[in-house]
């Protein structure tokens, strides 16, 4: 719990995926890729239930060895084009359909394996902070590339994305930008929207990571970079000064 609401972690874990097949039951450091955030959920103090949406079979058994309550996700919101908000409602409607009376939602999705509980804890920090009013949090991490060097190219002819842009720049001199991880998604449950697409509200908040433990599947490459970083144990180094900070505040 946290400041004496009940918190429940959501894990979305469909069975199909196209660049990496059977993504979600992958082998990670000895585990599958759905078991990483189950772990880090029944780590932290303050999620009360853990829970995994799903649509196969294969995935629901092996939550349920690691310890997570499973639920049935209907096919319709399992496929290529579904959206997650659209799963976390059908979940939200299921757990206040079972009496499930919790405040706040994280949300943390297997392909990205290596958060740690600090983050979590950060986001729902940063969430019911009375000092600031967020309805919802994420994390970030700083952008590899700056958005002012990224090119457009039309019928060969390449130029600045960005109209104003000097990507010649030296890279200390470009603008600093951010990017969602995807790792650490918290929200008050009945601030979730009826429809749309977002996953940040009218109120939303920002935690960096460092980039080693913001690393996001998405492909074969991906998943072997993440194989390096838990071999060398580097997702495990010592927490970031920066961590829990929300950019443009000190």
């Amino acid at each position: 719990m946290i400041r004496d609401e009940r918190v429940v972690a959501v894990i979305p874990a469909r069975g199909g995926s196209t660049t990496v097949p059977r993504k979600n039951l992958r082998d990670l450091g000895g585990k599958p890729l759905v078991a990483w955030p189950i772990d880090v959920a029944r780590e932290t103090e303050y999620v009360d239930r853990t829970l995994v949406t799903t649509d196969d079979a294969e995935i629901a058994s092996t939550a349920r060895e690691f310890g997570a309550e499973v639920v049935d996700r209907p096919p319709e919101l399992a496929t290529d084009d579904a959206l997650v908000i659209d799963a976390l409602r059908h979940l939200v409607e299921t757990l206040r359909e079972e009496g499930e009376d919790a405040a706040y939602l994280v949300m943390l999705e297997p392909t990205s394996p290596l958060r740690a509980v600090e983050d979590v804890e950060a986001c729902l920090d940063l969430l019911v902070d009375e000092t600031q009013t967020h309805d919802s949090v994420a994390s970030f991490t700083e952008a590899e590339l700056s958005p002012h060097r990224y090119w457009d190219i039309d019928d060969g002819v390449p130029t600045p994305y960005h109209e104003d842009a000097d990507p010649w720049l030296p890279r200390q001199q470009q603008p600093t930008a951010y990017e969602l991880t995807g790792a650490v998604y918290a929200f008050e449950i009945d601030a979730l929207p009826d429809d749309g697409t977002s996953l940040l509200f009218d109120e939303p908040g920002a935690v960096l990571m460092p980039r080693e433990r913001s690393v996001d599947i998405d492909t074969e490459l991906d998943l072997t970079f993440a194989e390096v970083l838990v071999e060398e144990g580097i997702h495990e180094r010592k927490k970031d000064p920066d961590a829990g900070v929300t950019p443009g505040h000190d």
